[in-house]
């Protein structure tokens, strides 16, 4: 089987690789249509540029420079790998044909090193330090791509979605905190066709595992453990102390996510009813007071009592969500956001914090008007039948823009499937005919415990949570 992130097989002769892809490519532009000449990773690129308006002949915005960007990338964690990246590709970095490049997790260049004359080519697309190269602002490319797919990518001349960078091939790998999970961001080698041949991706992926050991090899900068709670989309949460693993039980996750969302500490009666709320009785205290004493026995020294609280700071990734959303970053929260908080438990606390996170990024996402969030809230198991927002992404869609055909379908079966007039879109006029309830503008929200399910309009539903069940 075909590598899907190799650019090309072993043998394709690159010069008839580059005519099939560019035009698939023109085609695409023209019609909307995408060749099997395309890789589907290459392909669904293409859309998420096309959404994102990205144009032909566009150049990178510059995000950061001169003191900014000398204080920004002085305090990021790939800072300390930077000796690494250069000692292992600083060969290829400095040959006269290829660049360095190293991203944070948003896609602007920290670091563009290589041979004067190549950076000087490159400047021309503001492939320089400091510009953002996420997809959203430059097309495909092989760091912003492997940035949104997180995984690493080769992208081959044509195959890149801006005109002026498909006389460049690239390979990037991400990168991320061995300790939490984090993305921090993404190495890139940068050059010729000759980098679409198998070494390259394999040279960055290497150097991103060994880049990553290192972080993980670290002391603590401090004597605080590092401790991280990782509880979106999983049943059961993740916690990471110094690196130490350790999947906690759906009572004791409950209890680890109401403590690190109540830093001041919760009384036992207050924490009772966060986890049992009408269910409490006389043997709730009893109850709990076994479930904490049983969770000291695997945490320490972290769980606190009189009140109940956690006694060294927890990052947890609802959090980085949150604050992302508070921030008014709604890209980087959604792309923090891997599904719901723990979606099984029925802990009244539990579904609150939920509902909170999951209805404000929905608010942010529609609000925000961007084809790009839209189509992945619409591509994910709790967005998936949301019938308003396929509806906004539709609205979004200029009536012959490439891409269009499978949004139209989607909101042709949601409204079926919910029993709703128009099945065929209108002139984007659909969308009021889902704001007639309460809920979310209108549309009631599945409730009972799985606050995350799926539009309900007509009685129509279908639960999203059998998608998140048994991550690890």
């Amino acid at each position: 089987m075909v590598n899907p992130w190799l650019a090309m097989a072993s043998g394709t002769d690159p010069a008839e690789r580059t005519r099939d892809v560019r035009r698939a490519h023109e085609a695409f532009l023209t019609e909307g249509a995408v060749g099997p000449a395309v890789r589907p990773v290459v392909a669904e690129s293409w859309r998420r540029s096309a959404d994102a308006r990205v144009t032909q002949e566009c150049k990178a915005p510059i995000d950061l420079a001169d003191d900014a960007l000398d204080t920004y990338r002085a305090d990021h964690p790939l800072a300390r790998v930077m000796p690494l990246f250069r000692e292992l590709l600083g060969t290829i970095a400095y040959d006269g044909a290829h660049l360095l490049a190293v991203c944070d997790e948003q896609g602007r260049l920290l670091w563009v090193e290589g041979h004067a004359g190549v950076r000087n080519r490159a400047e021309g697309m503001n492939f320089v330090a400091g510009a953002r190269w996420d997809e959203r602002h430059a097309g495909t490319n092989a760091p912003g791509t492997a940035l949104t797919v997180d995984h690493a990518v080769q992208i081959f001349a044509a195959e890149h979605f801006n005109r002026s960078v498909q006389p460049w091939t690239c390979a990037a790998a991400p990168l991320h905190d061995p300790h939490t999970g984090r993305l921090l961001g993404a190495v890139d080698i940068t050059g010729g066709d000759h980098l679409a041949a198998p070494h390259s991706l394999a040279l960055v992926q290497a150097t991103a595992r060994a880049a990553e050991a290192q972080l993980g090899a670290e002391l603590p900068r401090t004597r605080t453990p590092r401790i991280s709670l990782t509880a979106l989309g999983r049943d059961e949460a993740l916690l990471v102390v110094d690196g130490r693993r350790l999947r906690l039980g759906r009572r004791h996750s409950e209890i680890m996510v109401l403590l690190a969302g109540h830093p001041e500490g919760l009384s036992g009666d207050r924490l009772a009813l966060e986890l049992y709320g009408p269910l409490a009785d006389d043997r709730s205290p009893v109850t709990l007071r076994a479930e904490l004493s049983r969770l000291r026995r695997l945490v320490g020294p972290l769980l606190g009592s009189r009140p109940y609280r956690l006694c060294t700071p927890v990052r947890t990734d609802l959090a980085d969500a949150a604050e992302a959303l508070a921030s008014g970053d709604a890209y980087t929260a959604l792309r923090a956001y891997t599904g719901p908080l723990l979606p099984l438990s029925e802990a009244p606390g539990v579904c609150r914090m939920r509902r909170v996170l999951e209805d404000g990024l929905r608010r942010a996402v529609l609000s925000h008007g961007d084809p790009e969030l839209l189509r992945r809230w619409g591509q994910t198991p709790w967005g998936e039948d949301d019938l308003e927002v396929a509806e906004a992404l539709l609205t979004t869609l200029p009536a012959h823009a490439p891409g269009r055909a499978a949004p139209a379908a989607r909101v042709r079966r949601l409204r079926e499937l919910y029993g709703l007039p128009g099945g065929t879109h209108q002139g984007g006029h659909e969308g009021e005919a889902s704001r007639h309830q309460s809920g979310h503008e209108g549309a009631s929200r599945h409730q009972g415990g799985h606050e995350h399910g799926a539009l309900r309009q007509g009685g129509g539903h279908r639960d999203a949570t059998s998608a998140q069940r048994g991550r690890a």
